[in-house]
């Protein structure tokens, strides 16, 4: 049938699987908005307060349903209000494509009212881009870059469609020829065999090893893989720590799980790592954040790593065995042909170091019990979002993650000012259920407006602010590494989050202590967006923690 461009780019996203899309309207996408009227009963469309807050939410979409979502902006400022978003959901290996109105094609290089090359102003930060120069092209485009951005290591794809081609028509044609399989989001990829040489090394390694650890990581729960990693914990009585990522792969009660490990990792985590003499690293890139000094770096220990990205293994950390594949390729045959090994003097070791770490949580109104009652309020299937610093932290030692994709939080690029949107999507990819927020009083500051879109679309969202009048992370490193100079970490803002909550429309309340804060949790029910602001000591500090140049002996404690 003979379609317009913007008519083309529904039916795909339609065929794609798509129903809720987020965005802004502008000028140079009128035309597509214009179809988007005329097929809300297809498509559900979520106007949010700004085009970084429409990424940020579409990049949670993706998280939480684990299928490739969409954005459309219009050209311009619309275009460059997406590039934090954009570089979030790279960095966290996200599926999202996003569209992007441009000028008439006639007037591309000329600096037109609202032109800017928004291919090369993201190439750095995109799995792939495109621009659309005739209308013959958009349809098998928009299909390539939903495979794209779905298959192997996931990731974002631009697709910029100047406003000429959005009116030009073209005799469409629907296709079942998607090579990903949108429910699952599962791609062909190449498959680890048993005979391959780096797999038999693997296995002799792993038997031989007396204190193994497996570092599980964002593509354990991207592939839904925690089962496995259990079964393989289980089968050679080996620990697990989590990069943050990691978070929820496998239950926070099962006995080996020793939680996140890296620069603000919990004690035992951490230390096992160190004194592990093989490390099988499952979906992990060995960021920064997670190894600190690279020299000292896991140096008594084997790492095998197994990654569906064959440019992430040695780029970090040089690996001694890599395994490039579908982790559920690979799990399957390891646990097939590994033997049951006991470790029962590794284990014991392992049992000291957890009774080291643990710290009593007492009854002061610090950020650690704030999260314990919060999380006691909540089911294994409540989705926790957060923002970027000490609040992050935080809720990654201390919440109790028991299931996979309950986590949302900006992990590689650490985006100050994601919470709020990812909370909106999270809770549209769920059904419309209750997502719970961290954040502080910095990030909070950050895209506040999208409490408009959480109320003005009934969002039910509860809002817990860590408000310390502080940007608590850097005025901790300021306290340690920087004799007490707060240069301009203390905000000293009067801003009345609660009043400023009401004002928006939703709930807003103010705790101090546990008690008023379970008051407060008890009467929350229903649908809505409540706002809680926790006033906490602007003291506080994440503990453990590594300084970012130092290793395991140089841990904070205290």
């Amino acid at each position: 049938m003979m379609l317009s461009g913007a008519q083309i780019v529904i039916e795909e996203l339609v065929a794609q699987g798509v129903n809720t899309v987020f965005g802004y309207p502008g000028g140079n996408v009128i035309d597509i908005y214009d179809e988007l009227y005329k097929n809300s009963n297809r498509l559900r469309h979520i106007l949010t307060a700004h085009e970084q807050g429409a990424a940020h939410a579409a990049d949670a979409y993706a998280r939480i349903s684990g299928r490739a979502s969409a954005v459309i902006a219009t050209s311009g400022p619309g275009a460059t209000n997406l590039v934090t978003g954009i570089a979030n959901a790279y960095l966290d290996s996200i599926p999202v494509v996003f569209i992007t109105g441009n000028v008439p094609v006639s007037m591309l290089g000329r600096d037109s009212f609202q032109e800017i090359d928004v291919l090369g102003l993201t190439l750095p930060i995109v799995k792939h881009s495109y621009v659309v120069r005739n209308v013959a092209q958009l349809s098998d485009t928009l299909r390539e870059a939903f495979r794209i951005a779905s298959s192997g290591r996931k990731g974002p794809v631009l697709v910029d469609i100047p406003k000429c081609v959005q009116t030009d028509t073209w005799e469409w044609t629907a296709k079942s020829d998607i090579l990903v399989d949108i429910k699952d989001g599962k791609a062909p990829i190449t498959a680890m065999e048993e005979d391959d040489i780096n797999f038999q090394r693997a296995i002799e390694t792993i038997e031989k090893s007396q204190r193994p650890f497996i570092y599980s990581g964002g593509g354990v729960s991207a592939a839904r893989a925690g089962d496995m990693v259990v079964e393989l914990s289980k089968l050679i009585n080996a620990p697990v720590g989590l990069s943050l990522m990691g978070l929820g792969s496998i239950p926070h009660s099962y006995e080996l799980n020793l939680g996140m490990s890296g620069m603000q990792g919990r004690y035992a985590s951490n230390m096992a790592k160190a004194e592990s003499d093989l490390i099988i690293a499952l979906g992990v890139r060995f960021s920064d954040r997670a190894t600190c000094n690279i020299e000292t770096y896991a140096k008594n220990a084997t790492i095998i790593h197994v990654e569906i990205d064959a440019a992430e293994i040695g780029k970090n950390v040089v690996a001694d065995i890599g395994l490039w594949g579908d982790i559920n390729d690979i799990l399957p045959k390891l646990i097939k042909n590994l033997k049951a090994k006991k470790n029962e003097q590794w284990l014991n070791r392992i049992n000291e170091l957890v009774s080291i770490g643990t710290v009593p949580s007492g009854n002061d109104f610090t950020a650690k019990n704030i999260i314990e009652r919060i999380n006691n309020h909540c089911d294994d299937d409540t989705i926790i979002a957060t923002d970027v610093g000490q609040h992050q932290m935080w809720v990654a030692q201390n919440y109790r993650f028991e299931k996979p994709r309950k986590l949302v939080t900006s992990g590689g690029l650490g985006a100050m000012g994601f919470g709020l949107g990812a909370a909106i999507g999270a809770s549209l990819a769920s059904g419309g259920k209750r997502v719970v927020l961290f954040t502080g009083d910095g990030s909070f500051g950050m895209n506040l407006i999208e409490l408009a879109t959480a109320v003005s679309y009934e969002i039910p969202i509860t809002i817990v602010i860590m408000n310390n009048s502080t940007l608590g992370m850097v005025r901790q490193m300021q306290t340690q590494f920087y004799s007490e100079r707060y240069s301009q970490t203390t905000l000293n803002r009067k801003t009345d989050f609660s009043a400023l909550a009401k004002a928006f429309g939703a709930s807003g309340y103010k705790a101090d202590d546990l008690s008023q804060l379970d008051t407060i949790l008890a009467g929350i029910q229903g649908s809505g967006v409540h706002v809680i602001d926790c006033i906490i000591n602007i003291d506080e500090k994440v503990l453990p923690y590594i300084p970012l140049d130092g290793g395991i002996e140089d841990m904070l404690m205290e």
